[in-house]
């Protein structure tokens, strides 16, 4: 995702929880923040439900790259991470910034990923030529919702103070990574070559397998209105 994308996303957020900041301004109930964590760059929106439950809601984005490989094959990847949190943060202990936290997310991550260029590919123990492999090319995403358990430190509604600084420790729980996996050359409907990319499918899919728990960590700081 390009970075142009990801500040009109903030942007539009912050604008967007405006009305808000105004009808709540002075009352102490209301603080938006900007964090850093393994989900992207965020921003987020935190309001008061009780003396000792807060909401947030907010969105965070990333792009990045990366390799993985098969038993045969190396592929690279382009990630796409953007995801929409709605989580309750409750505190336990009176005078203390300790929080729990349990939500959901709009999960939106995905990745593409293309087979490196090669003279031969072996799929499943079988070889195959880039003529009659064309390109070989997946799509991958996760569940669309996406909940999460964590722990945190630090209250955007705390009497005492404007600013604040916060962080958050926990895991995502989006699933098992749901694969599309394709050539485009002139073998791709050869029923023969459809077994070998299940196989193959399958690796995929046992790689991509820790990231159905993936683990957040976020840094950020508030400004309370």
């Amino acid at each position: 995702m390009k970075l142009q994308i990801i500040k009109c996303l903030l942007c539009s957020l912050l604008l967007g929880c405006l009305p808000v900041t105004s009808a709540m301004a002075g009352s102490g109930n209301f603080a938006l923040g900007m964090k850093a964590s393994t989900l992207g760059a965020g921003a987020e929106g935190i309001v008061g439900v009780l003396p000792a439950l807060n909401l947030r809601s907010g969105a965070n984005a990333l792009s990045v790259d990366f390799d993985i490989n098969t038993s045969d094959i190396d592929y690279d990847g382009d990630a796409d991470l953007l995801s929409f949190p709605i989580m309750l943060d409750w505190y336990p202990f009176k005078k203390s910034e300790f929080r729990f936290s349990a939500g959901a997310l709009i999960n939106k991550n995905e990745a593409d990923l293309a087979a490196s260029s090669q003279a031969t590919y072996t799929i499943n123990g079988t070889d195959y030529t880039a003529a009659q492999l064309g390109n070989l090319n997946a799509k991958v995403d996760f569940n669309e919702v996406a909940p999460y358990v964590g722990i945190g430190w630090g209250n955007a509604l705390s009497k005492d103070k404007r600013w604040s600084f916060t962080c958050d420790f926990g895991v995502v729980f989006q699933g098992k990574a749901n694969i599309d996996l394709s050539a485009t050359g002139p073998i791709a409907s050869d029923p023969t070559f459809q077994t070998d990319l299940a196989q193959e499918k399958q690796e995929l899919e046992d790689e991509l397998e820790n990231y159905q728990y993936y683990p957040l960590i976020a840094l950020g700081i508030t400004y309370k209105f």
